[in-house]
């Protein structure tokens, strides 16, 4: 059944999660939290539309070729080195897409590290802890041993 959803898209899915709210709300908030889980949303960059856009291209395809039709794109040419040539460069195009999004992934992780880093090192120097450790005194109130201030 996940699959079949899967080939509708994302309506399915809300669909089925709106018809579980109807019947019992508890089954339409698992279903909701299920779609958040996995992704099936579509609110994340690595999944959703682009994954749900791509299979059903290709399905459009395999049925367009069953029925005798073009259904890519590009139509041939009739030139058979031009469309060799075409099909060449938009698989190359296609890789280096891939690449490209591989390196903008690699590249947020290290900024995320790079920032995570830079704030264990600021928490680790910061002076004032350090000073409410040693004497004792909460950083809410001030008092020693977390009591409250009077007057």
């Amino acid at each position: 059944m996940v699959a079949r959803l899967d080939d509708w898209g994302t309506p399915a899915w809300i669909g089925v999660m709106v018809l579980g709210f109807v019947i019992f709300w508890p089954i339409g908030l698992a279903i909701l939290a299920y779609m958040l889980w996995s992704g099936r949303m579509g609110c994340s960059a690595r999944t959703g539309a682009s994954n749900w856009q791509q299979r059903v291209a290709g399905k459009w395809e395999r049925k367009m070729e069953r029925w005798g039709m073009q259904a890519k794109a590009y139509a041939p040419t009739g030139n058979s080195a031009f469309d060799e040539y075409r099909q060449e460069t938009l698989k190359r195009l296609e890789q280096e897409a891939e690449e490209f999004h591989t390196f903008l992934d690699r590249l947020r992780m290290a900024k995320d590290k790079s920032e995570f880093e830079q704030f264990m090192a600021e928490r680790r120097n910061r002076p004032a802890d350090r000073d409410q450790v040693r004497t004792g005194q909460s950083a809410d109130n001030g008092a020693p041993g977390g009591a409250p201030q009077m007057g």
